[in-house]
């Protein structure tokens, strides 16, 4: 049987798509499993035990677009295709390529397109996103007890480059590794402001005898800069300076992870990093990262969540925590993992 999983579109989603992928593979053991999805998914799902390829999607938005992917499925003769996102281009690709069970939410008036239609639960905007996608794999049997976990594999080799990479970029042997993501490329409302990780590196820096790592896509160079000519001491920037396999590697050595609301927090958490996250106009019941390792700190103010990308006010959610906050939690962290 060869199954073809289209992915989510963000770093988040994907990882929060992880535990149903993991389900799939239980249900079909002996199936080939495809993930179509983004060029840059390779990076987070490299050595992932639980797919079998990963067939990226060149493209996006266009009638060529579509055409072209339904193309290149439609050569593989897929029997089966699982569609995470709710659009209808993903709907109209499977169609197109002529895959018989075509499984996936009746939304955006796809339904027809779609062989096995599933109407988006009740609890949709409540529960966790995972379970969302949890929730359509469970059509497929009727053993939905065990729980998948979100765990990512990075292979010995790759957490040994890492290291060598964090030593050429100027981390010290023997001292505590901290990173920080101080963007968010979708959302300028979930950013806490610069000068205040630049507070908390500097004082993790100082306190914990910590090298602080700045971590980011090219998107989240400018306010990585703005941390650094904030910051008393010197940190290294490898913001935009990695692709995302070796960021995911990079985030596997880490002491503790330290970020707003982003894709990059999903991945640091899935590899078993303790990881710290900063939540603000965003709901962490539905979005936050999974893992045992996973504190958020969020302040509660009337208006939040509001899950607005800009902050029509005066961002209290986010101003209203304090550095002085973050840097005591994440010492309880580095200490209970100590």
């Amino acid at each position: 049987m060869k199954i073809i999983v289209r992915g989510a579109n963000w770093i988040g989603d994907a990882v929060m798509t992880i535990p149903a992928l993991r389900r799939l593979r239980r249900i079909f053991p002996d199936a080939t499993i495809s993930l179509h999805t983004r060029p840059w998914a390779e990076g987070v799902f490299r050595d992932a035990d639980f797919i079998d390829e990963i067939i990226p999607i060149e493209g996006r938005g266009s009638i060529r677009s579509v055409i072209d992917q339904a193309r290149v499925l439609r050569q593989q003769s897929f029997d089966f295709a699982v569609l995470f996102p709710n659009s209808f281009e993903s709907a109209l690709v499977a169609r197109l390529a002529r895959i018989p069970k075509r499984l996936g939410y009746s939304t955006e008036q796809r339904g027809f397109l779609l062989t096995d239609k599933i109407e988006v639960p009740s609890w949709k905007h409540e529960l966790h996103e995972s379970k969302y996608y949890l929730h359509m794999v469970d059509h497929l049997t009727s053993d939905s007890e065990s729980c998948e976990k979100t765990e990512l594999r990075v292979s010995d080799e790759r957490r040994s480059e890492a290291r060598r990479d964090l030593a050429e970029a100027g981390v010290r042997e023997g001292r505590k590794v901290v990173g920080i993501g101080a963007g968010s490329t979708n959302s300028l409302a979930k950013r806490w402001r610069a000068a205040n990780f630049a507070r908390v590196a500097d004082m993790l820096s100082i306190e914990q005898d910590a090298e602080v790592v700045l971590l980011g896509s090219e998107n989240e160079a400018e306010v990585s800069s703005s941390v650094l000519e904030a910051s008393q001491e010197k940190h290294i920037d490898l913001t935009g300076r990695t692709d995302l396999a070796t960021a995911t590697a990079i985030l596997s050595q880490l002491d503790i992870f330290i970020s707003n609301d982003m894709g990059l927090a999903h991945i640091a958490a899935a590899v078993g990093t303790p990881t710290l996250v900063i939540f603000g106009p965003t709901n962490e019941n539905t979005t936050r990262p999974l893992g045992p390792f996973v504190k958020i700190i969020r302040e509660p103010v009337e208006c939040s969540p509001c899950m607005l990308r800009e902050c029509p006010i005066d961002h209290r959610c986010m101003t209203r925590i304090s550095p002085e906050r973050v840097f005591e939690s994440a010492c309880k962290m580095l200490e209970t993992q100590a």
